[in-house]
């Protein structure tokens, strides 16, 4: 049960320390669905993701819990160790 607390801090912990040199889109993978962002805003607990297009049901915004993030997509062209300022690290 230890899991879930600990994916949701890392989760909060990437999105609060996002750095300026990566640009802030992607896509959020949540076990209901894919949700593609070109922005967003953070919470304690949660993040507002900001959709450039509106989805099928017309919404721009979404607000998820970092609890129910489950992966991110990064469509930038940028090479890999330029994401190592986001704490990542080439293993040897």
């Amino acid at each position: 049960m230890g899991a879930p607390i600990q994916t949701a801090e890392a989760w909060r912990t990437l999105f609060e320390n996002w750095p300026d040199a990566i640009p802030r889109q992607g896509i959020v993978v949540t076990p209901q669905e894919t949700i593609p962002f070109v922005n967003y805003l953070i919470s304690g607990s949660l993040v507002i993701l900001e959709r450039d297009k509106p989805d099928t049901l017309g919404a721009r915004k979404v607000i998820v819990a970092y609890d129910n993030i489950v992966g991110l997509k990064l469509p930038s062209p940028l090479e890999l160790a330029k994401f190592q300022v986001m704490g990542f690290q080439q293993r040897f």
